[in-house]
């Protein structure tokens, strides 16, 4: 059975009970379809559910639990995968966020703040659908397809993941407008921006990693020092690239940020 449009449809991984019994009320109360299970179960029983979000407590499942994430995440990309997990380290959030998990809350956490997040990765993940209507966006070099999730140059793919190309496809919509980093946050990311969080520039600068290995001719992604960032294709100055350049603020914030990221996945 599919869901309705606009119906989340939800499995639960846990076996927390005094959380499972709470959550499972307000569920209930919510008219949401849901089910909960006790253990993993193979990834293709989860697409025969016809599931748009799955909360799963990761600390339970014990060592099989980040291999299962991965499989989950990658035989469902669209499914919005929540966790939901008591005494994580900040190396295991990173960890699992990287793996495909859209959502990490900590327990103890209340009932209404997840069922929060899943709407709200749910939402993000609907806003993300390609309209059939819709065809490639050409910029410079670049091929963007909504339909494939993905955008090319020269007819090969420069690999995205799923979230570098929504946050791609986020700021060429933009039109050569200037989007603040907590509006890209909201868009991409589904919910409110944290003070302090540097998921963005992390992100920026690996897309335009890939850009720039795929299209070195061009420029695409443009920083304005404390507001955000801008798409529009500009054609690089030869040899420009080869001149020396003072670090700037933003560049080395991307930097920290991304090698703090690195340092705690490695602790």
């Amino acid at each position: 059975m599919n869901a309705a449009p606009g119906q989340v449809r939800l499995a639960v991984i846990d076996t927390d009970s005094g959380f499972v019994r709470v959550l499972a009320k307000r569920l209930e109360a919510a008219g949401w379809e849901h089910r909960v299970l006790s253990s993993t179960v193979p990834p293709e029983e989860l697409i025969a559910m016809k599931l748009n979000a799955l909360v799963v407590d990761l600390s339970l499942l014990g060592p099989i639990g980040w291999e299962f994430l991965e499989r989950v995440c990658g035989m469902l990309p669209d499914l919005g995968v929540v966790i939901v997990s008591q005494g994580s380290t900040v190396a295991q959030r990173v960890r699992g966020l990287r793996l495909g998990a859209d959502d990490w809350v900590s327990k103890p956490c209340h009932p209404e703040e997840v069922m929060a997040r899943v709407e709200a990765v749910v939402r993000r993940r609907r806003r993300s659908q390609p309209r059939s209507d819709l065809g490639p966006v050409v910029a410079a070099e670049l091929e963007i397809r909504a339909d494939q999730f993905q955008a090319f140059v020269a007819g090969r793919s420069i690999n995205l993941t799923r979230r570098e190309f929504e946050l791609l496809q986020t700021l060429a919509e933009a039109k050569g407008k200037v989007l603040e980093r907590e509006e890209i946050y909201q868009r991409v990311w589904g919910y409110a921006m944290a003070h302090g969080d540097r998921s963005v520039d992390v992100f920026i600068r690996k897309l335009r990693a890939k850009l720039q290995k795929h299209s070195p001719s061009w420029s695409y992604i443009h920083t304005h020092f404390g507001v955000g960032y801008r798409f529009e294709p500009e054609h690089e100055v030869p040899g420009a690239a080869d001149a020396p350049t003072a670090p700037q603020p933003g560049d080395m914030a991307d930097e920290l940020a991304e090698l703090e990221a690195e340092h705690a996945e490695q602790r």
